[in-house]
């Protein structure tokens, strides 16, 4: 899927409210939620024991939720494009919600829309991008969050 691409950051302000499409799928194996997991200290069963997994609430090992989080980071280029600017950068998140979990094995994609765009004092437009994290096959997402990029123009 090719992504939504904005010559500079202004055209981010008449985008307000447009979906900008999905990014491709990507499957969550065991070893993406291991890596999570010696990343982070966060080495509970559920996301790293297999076998116990297999008699919890879940039938089989789970993302961490916030391994689903940063791959958002991973699907934003996937579904836009921000030309013209010097530098891009993370400015933060609002309203993250984990509705489902990631089993093992799955795939997930991101879903986003521009839901504000505005200058900042510094130059820069700041945009708030809601990004749906969807697993394959399920009504449910694993995550919605309104990610937050300041893009500083060229």
């Amino acid at each position: 899927m090719a992504a939504t691409v904005f010559e500079n950051p202004e055209e981010l302000k008449a985008a307000v409210g447009k979906p900008l499409g999905v990014s491709d799928w990507l499957e969550i194996d065991q070893k993406r939620i291991d890596l999570f997991a010696e990343a982070t200290g966060d080495h509970q069963w559920i996301h790293v024991d297999p076998e116990r997994a297999k008699q919890g609430p879940f039938g089989t090992t789970i993302a961490h939720g916030y391994l689903t989080q940063s791959l958002v980071n991973l699907f934003m280029p996937q579904i836009v494009q921000v030309r013209g600017i010097a530098m891009g950068i993370n400015y933060g998140a609002d309203r993250l919600r984990f509705p489902a979990p990631v089993p093992v094995g799955s795939r997930i994609r991101g879903r986003a829309e521009i839901i504000s765009a505005e200058d900042t004092k510094d130059g820069a437009v700041q945009a708030k991008v809601r990004i749906t994290v969807e697993i394959e096959n399920s009504e449910r997402p694993a995550c919605v969050v309104d990610a937050i990029s300041r893009y500083y123009p060229a």
